[in-house]
């Protein structure tokens, strides 16, 4: 595992990677904010060019209250890697509990057309015992 990060799926010679960290910053905690952010990279490790087309989010709060979020692409990017190549981006997660998890999948396409998609791993969003 690459030390930066916590987590790691392999799916088609995709493999996605995670490391979550808490903001207290961003966090508004006596009005039921937390706010965590999180550093994905995508690397291509198979033999063909891939394109990153969506994404969707499973995330869940300690209430058990679970969100979904779909769209196009990560962070306003829709980024083509050829073999070998990776791509990095960090983007954010509010929640009304201190801790929850997120997991999901992005949908890539191949060169042939063909899509497949690519497991995000699950992982824990845990704020410190100090701010619950």
């Amino acid at each position: 595992m690459n030390q930066l990060f916590d987590h790691a799926a392999l799916t088609h010679g995709i493999t996605i990677r995670v490391a979550a960290s808490f903001l207290p910053e961003q966090s508004r905690i006596a009005a039921g904010r937390w706010f965590w952010a999180y550093h994905i990279r995508v690397e291509n490790g198979s033999q063909e060019p891939v394109h990153l087309l969506t994404r969707h989010w499973r995330i869940t709060d300690a209430n058990g209250r679970t969100s979904f979020v779909d769209g196009d692409g990560v962070v306003g990017e829709q980024p083509y890697l050829e073999p070998g190549e990776s791509y990095d981006y960090v983007s954010g997660c509010p929640l009304q509990t201190s801790h929850g998890t997120m997991e999901g999948h992005y949908t890539f396409r191949r060169d042939d057309g063909s899509l497949f998609e690519a497991a995000i791993p699950f992982f824990p969003l845990e704020a410190p015992a100090t701010t619950r």
